[in-house]
């Protein structure tokens, strides 16, 4: 008969440090090695090495990408105008029954990741981070680029 284990208690996930994560890679990708070999000598899934794989080839693939600047214009120095934003009359929030459309596309909100800053010769800053709308940033800037 074979081996019976009880299981008497909630195990939590293990947490691999990268260097673990290295060395099991290293393992799995060593030639007459199978991926089942190495999951069974370390007692994990062999679909975890097979994530870790297609992970490590996504993070090559977005390296090897090269990356590029995309001149748009040049804005020329007292071209920005400044206006201050009116403030709208206060009124009681709705309570949502829906998502706000903020929070589908910021999943951390708050968080800036990717920001870009571009700093205009007249001291103006225009930040933007990965969430910003495309066609929103194309306006502004046509616009900027318009004003010279």
């Amino acid at each position: 008969m074979g081996r019976i284990e009880v299981i008497t208690r909630t195990e939590r996930r293990r947490k691999y440090s990268p260097a673990e994560r290295d060395a099991i890679m290293r393992e799995a990708d060593a030639p007459d090695v199978t991926v089942r070999e190495v999951a069974k000598r370390h007692d994990i899934a062999e679909s975890l090495i097979y994530s870790w794989r297609t992970a490590r080839r996504q993070a090559e693939k977005i390296a090897s990408e090269p990356l590029t600047f995309i001149s748009y214009g040049a804005v020329p120095e007292g071209a920005v105008a400044t206006v201050p934003a009116a403030r709208p009359p206060a009124r009681p929030e709705p309570v949502p029954t829906m998502p706000v459309m903020e929070e589908l596309t910021r999943p951390h909100p708050g968080a800036r990741p990717g920001e870009i800053g571009i700093d205009l010769p007249s001291g103006v800053r225009l930040s933007v981070d990965s969430y910003v709308n495309e066609k929103a940033l194309a306006r502004v800037l046509r616009t900027l680029r318009d004003i010279s």
